[in-house]
């Protein structure tokens, strides 16, 4: 049953932009269709917030996350698009900004633009770098106004090219929220030179971040691509659906810390796999998806390289919780950081029991991720994270206590770090955390300056402009400003402890 008085207060909002609206009202539309099979059981975990969907909606018509082949669009084009193959930038450029704006996802609008730079490379060569640079500024400045939305990811790297060198020129230039870029970064491939200038474009316009290649090339090899906030994906495939179990809710209603560990996770672990499967079932047998969309009948994506990923959160407040009596704190003390281990073996454990439908690229089995929370997580710390407050003292201690965590999450985990604004006197520092913290095994990782107007919120990035537009009711672009403000404020965000690497 539709919400009526929901859909009037979507109508008449003047909050919202009419893109913002018709999202929504369809959103109000989805939601009132009732084709998944939820029991009691199921219901209690969801209202009690241990099982969240991620606002996925009642009846899945679209994967979540979809990461197309662009190399093969950029080498064949498309008959459905009436796009031809590109023969220099500009048309390039044209051919980019047309299969964006008809690429879905969880969001409406593109997750994943590709490896920009490996794309681009050769079509640059008889240009200037001050030509190739304006062209980007206004390439970038199209996506920014017309994907508005954060949950939007450009790759580069690991080898450097000139057209990476330049997309960061260009991206220094700019104060944008969209795209996300991440450079893959491998110590052994990547140019000091390259990983430098990554670092000093960061800590000036908070992009890009910077992946661990190595530690990301399993389970997909080079065939993999981060999009959203940091979800490694396979390219040509994607993510069907993302359910999280979130931890902390869960460890308020256990009563001891082996009836969480015995009882509260097996069952819920096996509930949010039901739940995904037939999430999975419904969008692959019934929802036309995969049998309509152009993208499948051009081999730009396949419908068996999508995975179901399997979302993690709260580990901190849970940990907290289980061991209260003790007085003992994740990230200060040794027992609740085992605890956290121990947990996180279960969960993988148990994960992998489950058997998730039409899985094939990762053997029928569900993957798992380090979620990075909503708007709506009051006393949640997204993923593995330390909680804002809490942060050891010692940058490297942070960073060792990352490293214990990130293996369990291949399908994504990363941590954020505001570094002092004076640093970017001293990118040779920085890059050697890098390399020491991918050494230690950390996965995935963040600068921004302090003082920046963009700013990182859990994956995605905000500007603190825009959230002040926000706060006073005004009209704002980014759907993700309306997503971003409260987690900023709920968690106290600007209180992350300021790094510094000399």
């Amino acid at each position: 049953m539709i919400n009526k008085e929901a859909v009037y207060s979507t109508l008449t909002s003047t909050g919202l932009t009419h893109e913002q609206k018709l999202m929504g009202l369809a959103k109000h539309a989805e939601n009132s269709l009732d084709v998944l099979k939820i029991s009691d059981k199921m219901q209690y975990y969801f209202d009690n917030g241990s099982i969240n969907d991620l606002f996925e909606g009642g009846a899945p018509y679209r994967p979540r996350y979809i990461m197309p082949d662009y190399d093969k669009f950029i080498k064949n084009g498309s008959e459905f698009l009436q796009i031809t193959p590109p023969k220099d930038f500009d048309e390039l450029i044209f051919a980019l900004m047309t299969i964006y704006r008809h690429v879905p996802s969880i969001t409406n609008f593109p997750v994943y633009l590709g490896n920009l730079d490996y794309m681009i490379d050769p079509f640059i060569e008889d240009l200037s770098d001050e030509e190739v640079i304006k062209k980007l500024k206004l390439f970038f400045n199209y996506l920014d106004r017309t994907i508005t939305d954060s949950f939007c990811h450009a790759n580069i790297g690991p080898k450097e090219t000139r057209a990476g060198y330049l997309i960061l020129e260009a991206e220094s230039q700019l104060q944008n929220a969209v795209p996300n870029f991440t450079i893959k970064y491998d110590k052994d491939i990547t140019s000091n030179k390259f990983a430098k200038k990554a670092i000093e474009t960061s800590l000036i316009c908070s992009n890009p971040a910077i992946c661990n290649h190595k530690a990301n090339l399993k389970p997909y090899g080079d065939g993999y691509g981060i999009s959203s906030c940091y979800n490694i994906l396979p390219v040509a495939g994607g993510a069907y659906t993302l359910t999280r179990i979130t931890l902390t809710k869960l460890a308020e209603i256990a009563d001891s810390v082996d009836n969480f560990m015995d009882d509260l996770l097996p069952e819920v672990i096996e509930l949010i796999g039901d739940y995904m499967s037939q999430r999975i079932n419904f969008l692959v047998e019934k929802s036309g998806f995969f049998q309509s969309s152009f993208l499948v009948k051009e081999g730009l994506i396949y419908r068996d390289r999508f995975v179901g990923m399997f979302g993690v959160t709260g580990v901190a407040e849970a940990v907290n919780t289980l061991l209260k009596d003790k007085n003992l704190v994740y990230g200060t003390d040794k027992e609740a950081d085992d605890l956290a281990i121990k947990i996180l073996d279960r969960v993988e454990m148990l994960v992998n029991k489950l058997d998730a439908p039409y899985s094939e690229v990762n053997d029928g089995k569900f993957i798992l991720h380090a979620q990075v929370g909503l708007d709506t997580d009051i006393g949640v710390t997204s993923g593995v994270r330390i909680p804002v407050g809490s942060e050891p003292e010692n940058f490297l201690d942070h960073l060792r206590h990352s490293a214990r965590y990130h293996k369990y999450f291949p399908s994504g985990v990363g941590d954020i770090f505001p570094i002092a604004s004076h640093v970017d006197q001293n990118k040779d520092a920085l890059l050697d955390v890098v390399k020491g913290a991918f050494e230690a095994g950390v996965h995935y990782m963040s600068f921004y300056s302090a003082d920046t107007d963009l700013v990182r919120i859990t994956g995605y990035l905000v500007k603190r402009s825009e959230m002040e537009k926000f706060r006073n009711d005004e009209v704002v672009l980014q759907n993700t400003t309306h997503l971003g403000t409260p987690n900023y404020e709920v968690n106290h965000l600007e209180e992350r402890k300021v790094r510094m690497a000399d």
